[in-house]
């Protein structure tokens, strides 16, 4: 399978509008939300929750969207309006909002990647619409997203197993439609050093009950960046084209997203040993040489129809093509001394990921006697090609006070080989039964799991043939004893990733392939909505298999009897303190520990890159004088290792970020002035971990400021 086409064109080609649609108005209202008089269904987005920072619920996989009180889960979904009030561009800046996640990748790198409870979730495990590989790759644009939602814990039950296998949670995002009242928005934009960005958001209903919707959205941004030296541009283009009938809703999803920097790249850290010097400012550019451009393109269509109040069917299908090339990958300073001496090698890479995502299904809802049954049947299938070409050049010598400008190889030529084939395809059932008046609501379900994938080499031969199949169980249970008010829950299951395989050529005494490893989750927790804000407290546990080996080699031995776990106590709140005062955050504690290692070496050590605690606190004051709001955000994390042998160690960081919102009108028009700081103080400190024992970098003091006018 080689896809190679550009849907945006394909798409866009076939957006026709009437004659007159683009009149001008003297007054506009955003209205992104569908609301009906009947209770929200699994299709229907839900309204904004008090304070309108987050929503009053989120997708939980094939089920759609539930209503967080009645979700046996801890799910977030941050809504448009914190989106642009805070000035974010990508999802990590949404998520620094969340207490349950942190970053593995440095500040402002080409590619954003997550730990959601002390486990991984890459940037290629987005999910739009509960679909992976759809979602732009490297750090995706929010031009186009109305909602990004956080369901936390394994997940391989409601969503099948995420490409890259992450288990700590789902990040899914939920692309705009078109509101009932016209919208015609310019936004013009700065970010420190001089990122200048103008940004266009069109949306348009059609017919006289309005049915076909229209939501266009396009950015442009270039300029220096805050990293000496380097110059990043970035373009954007998306097309949301919707249909609601009284029986059929549809929708067409189209984007084009590209990436290009030069004069180098933020970077990581690898140690040579414990005694870690100290964090360098995160302005210094220690590979001015690199550069690179990240493409990609997709076409989404979903359908779904209701025969009747009970039984309705939904199918969607969407392709992504993505190229990368340039230094985009292996970004890293090796071997740092505690003086400061380090090394570093120049990478230049040509590659590309594409992807074919489908599902179908049908809900069913019906009683027996005084239970009613919400049942859903599921099919997914996900296709996807890699294919990548590299060169690296030797180790070369550099320093943290004073960094070279490393050597680039030349960049690999030629046709790109096919170099992985992979398939995940998945049926699952699930039922959530409710009785006692929706007192109580029990949900089971079971998801079959297939992973096929191959392997090859750049000569195109056959290094790998993998083929496995696992099933993974759900059960979740919501009380709601007192009223609506307050929600007690408790569910337990499994996510996917791929088990590993092992080669006689390698030093083992034989060829050998796992089935995919079972993460399991325990979860208790309780939920009180006091009207104007929510808590959520929620106590987990997460164990995960590992890979063990022992023996000598040419007769090594591996297994998967090792095991990982994490436990936590993680407590979440949003919403309106007073009429003036919205709240946002929580704080997490988090225990890891390798419960079971070979021949016990770092047997009850920490995982590397868990911090014990994590705190987000963020607040905002509508101020006396109308029209202007106030807010603040103070992001902590607590020491954590570089390592599973606990040897290296980075210290605990706070960071403070504020900013500002005027609302006015200007010559007739809704005009909304935004300015925010991010790292107030300018601290300079390493952030997470993303490999033994390699440290990430924090971002600088960044500033940014906007002008959003309404026509």
């Amino acid at each position: 399978m080689v896809l190679r086409m550009t849907p945006m064109a394909l798409a866009i080609s076939t957006l026709v509008l009437p004659h007159g649609a683009w009149a001008q108005t003297n007054e506009v209202t955003l209205s992104t939300v569908q609301v009906s008089a009947s209770n929200e269904g699994p299709t229907d987005l839900p309204a904004p929750y008090a304070g309108g920072q987050v929503a009053k619920g989120a997708r939980l996989g094939l089920l759609g969207n539930q209503d967080v009180m009645d979700t046996p889960f801890n799910i977030t979904s941050y809504t448009a309006e914190l989106i642009e009030d805070q000035g974010a561009r990508t999802v990590a800046d949404v998520l620094k909002n969340d207490p349950s996640v942190r970053f593995t990748t440095s500040g402002a790198h080409a590619y954003e990647n997550f730990r959601l409870r002390g486990f991984d979730v890459h940037s290629s495990d987005l999910a739009i619409n509960g679909m992976y590989g759809l979602a732009p790759q490297g750090n995706s644009s929010l031009e186009f997203v109305e909602r990004v939602e956080v369901l936390k814990g394994p997940s391989a039950m409601f969503t099948g197993m995420a490409p890259s296998g992450g288990i700590g949670g789902v990040i899914n995002l939920v692309p705009k439609r078109a509101g009932d009242e016209p919208l015609t928005r310019i936004t013009l934009g700065y970010e420190s050093d001089s990122q200048i960005e103008t940004k266009v958001d069109v949306g348009r209903r059609f017919g006289a009950d309005k049915a076909i919707g229209l939501r266009v959205n396009g950015s442009y941004s270039d300029g220096e960046t805050d990293l000496e030296g380097q110059d990043k541009q970035r373009k954007f283009l998306s097309a949301a084209l919707d249909y609601r009938g009284e029986q059929l809703t549809a929708s067409l999803d189209v984007y084009s997203s590209k990436q290009k920097f030069d004069g180098g790249s933020p970077a990581m850290f690898g140690f040579a040993n414990p005694d870690i010097p100290a964090a360098p400012d995160p302005s210094r550019n220690y590979l001015r040489s690199a550069s690179g451009e990240l493409e990609s393109q997709a076409v989404i269509a979903r359908a779904e129809y209701a025969f009747n109040r009970q039984v309705s069917a939904f199918a969607s299908v969407g392709v992504r093509d993505y190229d990368y090339s340039g230094w985009v990958n292996g970004t890293h300073i090796h071997s740092v001394q505690p003086d400061g001496r380090a090394q570093v090698r120049g990478v230049a890479q040509r590659g590309y990921d594409d992807s074919v995502a489908s599902e179908a299904g049908v809900r069913m809802n019906f009683n027996t006697g005084d239970i009613r049954h919400e049942m859903v049947l599921q099919l997914t299938r996900l296709e996807m090609e890699s294919g990548s070409l590299s060169s690296v050049t030797g180790m070369s010598n550099t320093s943290l006070d004073n960094p070279i400008t490393p050597t680039l190889p030349a960049m690999p030529s030629g046709a790109i080989p096919k170099t992985s084939d992979t398939t995940l395809s998945s049926l699952a059932l699930v039922d959530t039964l409710s009785f006692m008046q929706d007192k109580v609501r029990l949900t089971l379900g079971l998801r079959q799991q297939r992973v096929q994938q191959k392997s090859y080499s750049t000569a195109g031969a056959l290094t790998g043939d993998y083929d496995e199949k696992a099933t993974t169980p759900a059960l979740g249970l919501v009380l709601k004893p007192w009223g609506e008010g307050i929600s007690l829950y408790a569910n337990y299951v499994q996510g996917l990733s791929q088990g590993t395989s092992v080669k006689a050529v390698n030093g083992y005494a034989q060829d050998q392939t796992f089935k995919p490893y079972e993460t399991e989750q325990k979860e208790v927790g309780v939920k009180w909505n006091a009207g104007s804000f929510t808590n959520t407290i929620s106590l987990f546990e997460i164990t995960k298999p590992e890979l063990i080996t022992t023996g000598k080699s040419p007769a090594l031995v591996a297994s998967d009897d090792g095991e990982s776990r994490v436990r936590g106590l993680e407590w979440n709140v949003f919403g309106q303190l007073t009429s003036t005062l919205k709240v946002l955050g929580g704080l997490s504690y988090t225990k890891s520990k390798l419960t079971q290692t070979a021949g016990g070496v770092n047997e009850g050590n920490e995982l590397f890159g868990v911090p014990r605690w994590q705190g987000n606190l963020g607040a905002e004051w509508d101020t006396p004088l109308a029209g202007l709001s106030l807010n603040a955000n103070l992001i902590a994390t607590s020491k954590q290792y570089l390592n599973n042998a606990n040897t290296y160690e980075i210290p605990g960081w706070s960071q403070v970020d504020v900013g500002a919102r005027y609302e006015t009108r200007v010559a007739a028009r809704k005009t909304t002035f935004r300015l925010g700081v991010n790292n107030l103080f300018d601290r300079h400190y390493y952030s997470g971990s993303f490999a033994e024992p390699r440290a990430t970098l924090a971002q600088g003091r960044t500033v940014q400021a906007s002008v959003a006018v309404d026509f």
